[in-house]
């Protein structure tokens, strides 16, 4: 196992200790207590695996995917966000998706660092912008997706730069060339998400208030 996969693991095994303490609180709770959760929370995994699975790959390791994180920040928290990117990443690892020692780097750049991303935009949303559903779908939804996808590259990109395995000319020229193209797809795909969620099953959204996002409008007055 290379240095810079030792650091990624010695990353997560650090975060486990926060990451846990939300997930043996409140969603261990809740898919004990709710069957509907259940299969919320299996259905979402599955659909996290298999588009994490369709990727396409320029050269070794520069490899392209929808990520769908900051939907699932958005319905989890990212503390449980991030614990089940790492059941996720495990079991594509299983199904040979993943090369086994470079697991611990993929869910630290895959999973951890963008859940962190869309978690930061969307606490920026809730601090600075005004609170209603318009700004929740189109800024911490699409906007937060659009960027959390394109932050993935870019860190992706400095990371494989820092390990030598590329110059930034094959690096910008095979992999950064898809930043624009990839952006609007991942935002879409998670504003749609949220758009759907908030109307239809506004329950399954972690970080979702009627009181913030629709009554505080008319409390205001």
């Amino acid at each position: 196992m290379q240095l810079s996969e030792l650091y990624c693991l010695t990353i997560i095994l650090l975060s486990i200790k926060w990451v846990w303490k939300d997930i043996s609180l409140h969603l261990i709770p809740k898919l004990r207590l709710e069957m509907s959760f259940q299969h919320v929370t299996c259905g979402a995994i599955i659909l996290l695996g298999l588009l994490w699975s369709v990727q396409a790959s320029v050269k070794d390791n520069l490899t392209i995917h929808f990520l769908a994180l900051t939907t699932l920040t958005l319905m989890y928290g990212w503390r449980s966000a991030c614990g089940l990117t790492i059941v996720i990443s495990i079991s594509l690892c299983f199904f040979g998706q993943i090369n086994p020692y470079q697991l611990p780097s993929y869910i630290v750049l895959s999973g951890f660092i963008p859940i962190l991303i869309s978690y930061s935009v969307f606490l920026l949303s809730y601090s600075y912008l005004p609170r209603n559903i318009f700004v929740f779908i189109f800024v911490a939804g699409f906007f937060n997706g659009a960027f959390t996808g394109s932050m993935h590259l870019l860190t992706n990109a400095v990371y494989l730069l820092s390990l030598g395995a590329y110059d930034w000319t094959t690096i910008s020229d095979n992999y950064m060339i898809f930043l624009p193209l990839l952006a609007f797809p991942e935002g879409l795909l998670n504003g749609m998400a949220v758009a759907i969620l908030v109307v239809f099953k506004p329950e399954w959204l972690r970080v979702f208030s009627d009181r913030d996002y629709i009554y505080n409008h008319y409390r205001d007055k």
